[in-house]
């Protein structure tokens, strides 16, 4: 999808994207420095958008392992459908629905759980539930890994998995942040 397309599509649905411009490779390449690709099978990739973090992870990734990617936008899940690898998974529903998907393809424990969903434009509840559903998702030990342009919603994930911290990356418009929380206990 070219730039034009992206801002346009954002305009029309900026509560649901989050944001007018593409993350850079900046975000991309510290979204990915938390993942360990070597021991990882099973990936999840929440608000996916049209590919941009997706692109850089199906590169870093292992022959064997599987992507599974959330995106809510049929636009960006047409465009996201044109990936040629067969270790994509698109799945055009909620990350709320997350734990169904991953039951009804047989995948097992994600190994890691990475998400540009925009939490500050959805209601607190959801954000919650998103959260909790995708640390209960998660094997002991794995990551959960989110882009954020504020640190306003820092809480939710201190809250649910205990623990949370922050990479800051200025070249990126606007300037990120990436939170990474690890699950640690079963709760």
């Amino acid at each position: 999808m070219k730039r034009i397309q992206f801002f346009r599509e954002s305009i029309k649905n900026i509560k649901e994207i989050g944001t007018i411009t593409r993350s850079s490779k900046f975000v991309c390449k510290e979204m990915i420095n938390h993942v360990d690709f070597a021991k990882s099978k099973v990936l999840v990739e929440l608000g996916a958008g049209d590919g941009v973090i997706t692109k850089h992870i199906l590169k870093a990734m292992g022959p064997n392992t599987k992507l599974l990617s959330f995106e809510v936008n049929s636009a960006f899940c047409d465009v996201m459908r044109a990936i040629d690898d067969d270790r994509l998974i698109v799945v055009e529903d909620s990350a709320e629905h997350l734990q169904k998907h991953v039951d009804e393809l047989n995948m097992g424990q994600p190994d890691f759980i990475i998400s540009a969903i925009p939490f500050v434009s959805l209601p607190e509840e959801l954000s919650y539930s998103i959260v909790r559903n995708s640390k209960k998702a998660l094997k002991m030990n794995g990551k959960y890994i989110q882009i954020h342009y504020s640190l306003l919603v820092k809480k939710m994930y201190k809250t649910v998995f205990g623990n949370v911290d922050v990479n800051f990356v200025p070249l990126n418009i606007p300037p990120a942040f990436v939170l990474v929380s690890e699950k640690r206990d079963e709760d």
